[in-house]
C-alpha cells in the first residue's frame, strides 16, 4: 500500500541516524500534543495500512527501505539502526496509530512502552548516546503525566481497588502506584546514565564538561525524585542519592537548572528524615544558584529553608522578607517567631492551627514545627524566668532561677492556652475603667460571657467521670526537671540543678555575662556540632552532594583533593582523587620495605 508520509518519516530518521543528530531526532520523535499537521497524516496512513496486530510489518518496512549497512571504520562513522532501535521505533509509531490523548490512563500504559523501549535503547554501548535527548523528552513527558493523574484519582480509583483486592504479603509489587511504577521505570534510564563508561573514566572531559551518557544523570535524577516526592515516596530516594555519591561527576559542572533542582530535593530529603543542618546547607545552595527572575522556584525553596534555619534557631531577617519571592512568607512565620522569642508555650499550636493551617499541612511543616520549636520555647521560657526572677550572682554564689518559678510560669501559659480568657469586661462584678474605649456600635448586642469550664482532653470527652475528676496542674516538677536536663544535655543551657535548693545554678556566670554563658544561641551550638562531625569525615559529609575532590567511594578521605598532587592540579584526570576507571603512574615508585634513597 502507498505510503509516502510514513516513507519519508522513516527516511528522515535514517538520515538523522547516519549523521548522529541526536538533537534533531529528539525533534522528530514528538509524543505531546498539539503535534504537527504531517503526524496527523502519518497516524492516518498508519490506521489504513498497518492496523491491528501488524507491527513486525513496521519493523520490516524500515528493512526494506535501508538494507543493513556495514559501519565504516572504527564502527561509528555510519549511524545505521540497531536492534534496540528497531524495537523502540515500531513501539513509536503503534503508539501514533492507537494513541486516544482524551484517555489518559490508556495513554500512559501506551507512552511507558514507548518509554521503556526507548531507555532499553539507550543501552546500547557506543550508539545509545544518539537517544538521549529523546529519551529526556519522552520521560519528561511521562512524568507529567502521571503528575496530571495524581492530580484526578477518580481516574486511578480502580487501579487501587484492583490491587487492594490481590494485594499479598509476597507481592509488595501490587501495592504500587501508578506514580511508583513510573519512577521505577525512569530509574532505569538513571541507572544507564550513571554507569556509562566513559573515555576519560571519570565522566568529564578535558573542557570540564560531563561526557557521554553522564550528561543525563540529573536530569533523569530530577524527574525520579519529582515523582517520589509527588507520591509521597520520599524513602525510596536514598538510592538515588547513594548511587549519585558513588558514580557521578561534581554537580558543579552541570547546568544550573538542573543542579537547583536536585539540590532542592536534596534538602527536602534532609528536612523529611530530620537533618535539618543539612537540610538548610543543600536548600541554601539551590536558593543562591537560583535565577532572580524564577520567583516561583526561589518562593518554593525558601519556604523550607526559612523553616529548617527556624528550626536551627535562626529567623529570617526583615530584609530577606521583602525580597518578591518571600512576601507572603512573613505572616506565615513572624508568629511563630513571636511565639520562640516570648518563651509561649501555649501560643504556638494556636499560630500553626490559625489562618494558615492548611498551607503548613499542605507543605509539610506542621509537624516539624510543632515537635521542633517546642524545645526553643522553652530554653527562651527558662531564660525569660532568669531575667524575671533570678539572681545575678556574687563572687560567693552563682547566678541562678527557682524551678518553682520556672514551673508556676509555665502552668500558667498552659492554662491560658488551653482556657482561653473571658471576653466579658468585668473583673469581680465591676467594669474596668478601659473598657469605655471598646465600647462596640449602637445596636450592636452584647457577647454574652464565655463560661469557664475545666479543661478536658478531647480524647477523653464524654467518659463518665472525666468532667468531675481533678487532675494536678501541668506542667509537674518534675517535667520542668527533665525538659532542663534535656536543654542542658543538648548545649542550650549551661549550668547544673541543684535538688536541695530547687533552683538551677549557671556556670561560668563570674568571668562572662550570665545571660551570654547560661543561654548560649541555639544556631551557635547546633553550627559547633555540626563542624566537628564534618571534621571527622570531610569527604561525604552530605551524602548524595557531589562537590570537586570529594567521591564517596574513596578508600581513604586523604585522596578527596588534600593530598599534594592527587586532586588539586587541573587537566584530564585529576580535581576527582582516586577512584575507578582511572590510570595511577608508579614511576620512580620503590618496594616496599626499601630505605629512601
Amino acid at each position: 500500500m502507498f505510503t509516502p508520509t510514513l516513507e519519508e518519516f522513516l527516511k528522515g530518521i535514517h538520515d538523522l541516524l547516519r549523521s548522529r543528530n541526536s538533537r534533531q531526532l529528539r525533534n522528530y520523535m514528538l509524543v505531546e500534543p498539539p503535534l504537527p499537521e504531517i503526524y496527523y497524516k502519518l497516524t492516518f496512513e498508519l490506521r489504513r495500512a498497518y492496523p491491528g496486530k501488524s507491527d513486525q510489518s513496521l519493523e520490516q518496512k524500515y528493512h526494506e527501505l535501508f538494507p543493513e549497512e556495514e559501519d565504516g571504520d572504527g564502527g561509528e562513522a555510519q549511524g545505521t539502526a540497531w536492534p534496540g532501535f528497531l524495537a523502540f521505533l515500531t513501539e513509536y509509531l503503534r503508539y501514533l496509530r492507537d494513541v486516544n490523548v482524551e484517555n489518559l490512563l490508556e495513554t500512559h500504559d501506551q507512552l511507558s512502552g514507548v518509554v521503556n523501549q526507548c531507555i532499553t535503547a539507550l543501552g546500547h554501548p557506543s550508539k545509545g548516546i544518539l537517544l538521549l535527548p529523546t529519551c529526556l523528552y519522552m520521560s519528561a513527558a511521562l512524568a507529567k503525566l502521571a503528575v496530571n493523574l495524581e492530580r484526578k484519582p477518580e481516574l486511578t480509583a480502580h487501579l487501587l481497588r484492583r490491587s487492594s483486592t490481590t494485594a499479598s504479603m509476597d507481592d509488595p509489587e501490587s501495592n504500587k502506584t501508578l506514580v511508583e511504577h513510573t519512577a521505577e521505570l525512569l530509574q532505569r534510564a538513571f541507572t544507564t546514565c550513571l554507569t556509562d563508561r566513559s573515555p576519560s573514566g571519570t565522566g568529564v572531559n578535558r573542557a570540564g564538561k560531563p561526557e557521554g551518557k553522564k550528561v543525563g544523570i540529573y536530569s533523569f535524577a530530577n524527574l525520579v525524585l519529582k515523582l517520589l516526592f509527588q507520591c509521597q515516596k520520599m524513602r525510596l530516594a536514598t538510592q538515588i542519592f547513594t548511587n549519585v555519591a558513588q558514580h557521578s561527576p561534581p554537580l558543579s559542572i552541570f547546568p544550573a537548572s538542573q543542579r537547583v533542582t536536585y539540590l532542592y530535593y536534596l534538602g527536602r530529603f534532609y528536612f523529611s528524615n530530620n537533618h535539618f543542618y543539612r537540610a538548610q546547607m543543600a536548600l541554601d545552595g539551590a536558593y543562591h544558584q537560583c535565577h532572580a527572575r524564577c520567583l516561583k522556584q526561589r518562593n518554593l525553596i525558601l519556604t523550607y529553608l526559612i523553616c529548617a534555619n527556624l528550626i536551627l534557631g535562626r529567623f529570617p531577617s526583615d530584609k530577606l522578607l521583602q525580597r518578591p519571592e518571600a512576601r507572603d512568607l512573613g505572616p506565615k512565620f513572624w508568629s511563630i517567631c513571636r511565639a520562640i522569642v516570648k518563651g509561649d508555650l501555649g501560643g504556638l499550636k494556636p499560630t500553626l492551627d490559625g489562618t494558615h493551617h492548611t498551607w503548613f499541612i499542605q507543605k509539610g511543616l506542621y509537624l516539624p514545627l510543632l515537635n521542633r520549636c517546642e524545645v526553643l520555647i522553652w530554653r527562651s521560657l527558662a531564660r525569660t524566668t532568669f531575667l524575671l526572677t533570678g539572681t545575678p550572682g556574687d563572687d560567693k554564689r552563682a547566678a541562678s532561677f527557682a524551678l518553682h518559678d520556672m514551673m508556676y510560669m509555665a502552668q500558667v501559659l498552659e492554662h491560658r492556652a488551653k482556657n482561653p480568657p473571658s471576653t466579658d469586661p468585668t473583673v469581680n462584678g465591676r467594669v474596668h475603667v478601659n473598657h469605655i474605649f471598646n465600647r462596640p456600635p449602637a445596636g450592636t448586642k452584647t457577647p454574652k460571657p464565655i463560661a469557664q469550664e475545666a479543661y478536658v482532653d478531647p480524647d477523653f470527652a464524654g467518659v463518665e467521670g472525666a468532667d468531675d475528676q481533678q487532675f494536678p496542674p501541668s506542667p509537674s516538677m518534675n517535667e520542668v526537671i527533665c525538659v532542663l536536663c534535656s536543654l542542658v544535655d543538648q548545649g542550650f543551657l549551661h549550668g547544673f540543678i541543684s535538688h536541695k535548693l530547687g533552683r538551677f545554678a549557671i556556670v561560668g556566670a563570674k568571668s562572662k555575662p550570665a545571660l551570654e554563658v547560661g543561654f548560649p544561641l541555639v544556631w551557635h551550638v547546633i553550627r559547633r556540632k555540626a563542624k566537628a562531625e564534618q571534621a571527622e569525615s570531610p569527604g561525604d559529609w552530605i551524602p548524595g552532594w557531589v562537590k570537586h575532590g570529594e567521591r564517596s567511594d574513596s578508600p581513604n578521605p586523604i585522596v578527596r583533593g588534600s593530598s599534594p598532587g592527587m586532586g588539586r592540579g587541573r587537566g584530564r584526570g585529576r580535581g576527582r582523587g582516586v577512584g575507578p576507571g582511572m590510570v595511577v603512574h608508579l614511576t620512580g615508585a620503590r618496594p616496599a620495605g626499601a630505605p629512601p634513597a
